[in-house]
């Protein structure tokens, strides 16, 4: 078999095991950063389909595009891992737990609504949530820091500056930190031309 044939072979084998990733996490942690705990863990730590540079770069594209966390994060990891079909197999995957919890909500939601337990579970769930956000922070943290000096701290201070003390758009901010990237690495090429 070709070298080509194996990729696509590798890629299409990778379908089942995305769907089920994605399905199982978007069963346990389907919100905002939670989730990118989870798929940090699963996908770098257990799979190893992705480093954690990898990972750190597929964080930050899913960051900064528009839309639910969830769906974000699983169309780029099923991409990265498996093309298209990945794609779609992780983005399946990921939206048919919460498809599924509303409807049966929506069925019994004035038996729900009136639980007390349903309401400390509730509250039970967003402390871990809580601990999970905690983890993906520190793990950012470490992994954008790591051996890379100063620069990456004066840029995260800035900008936790800027989100709590200003009211001005977040666009701003992001601009500048394009603006910011494109600067250092302007001037890491300069220096290593010379």
């Amino acid at each position: 078999m070709s070298r080509d044939g194996k990729d696509r072979s590798s890629r299409l084998g990778k379908l089942l095991p995305l769907f089920l990733a994605t399905f199982t996490i978007s069963m346990t942690a389907n919100s905002g950063y939670a989730i990118l705990a989870v798929m940090k863990d699963d996908f770098v730590n257990k799979r190893e389909w992705f480093t954690e540079d990898e990972m750190a770069d597929l964080i930050a594209i899913v960051q900064s595009a528009p839309g639910a966390m969830a769906v974000n994060a699983s169309m780029v990891v099923g991409y990265q891992s498996a093309g298209f079909l990945g794609s779609l197999a992780a983005v399946v995957g990921c939206i048919l737990p919460p498809l599924v919890v509303m409807i049966i909500v929506t069925a019994f939601y004035q038996v729900i609504v009136s639980n007390e337990f349903v309401y400390l579970f509730m509250r039970g769930m967003q402390l871990g949530v809580v601990g999970m956000l905690l983890d993906v922070i520190i793990g950012l943290f470490v992994n954008v820091t790591k051996g890379r000096g100063a620069y990456p701290l004066i840029i995260m201070i800035l900008a936790f500056l800027y989100v709590r003390l200003s009211g001005w758009s977040i666009l701003y901010l992001a601009i500048a930190c394009a603006l910011a990237g494109v600067i250092k690495a302007s001037l890491i090429a300069k220096r290593e031309e010379s």
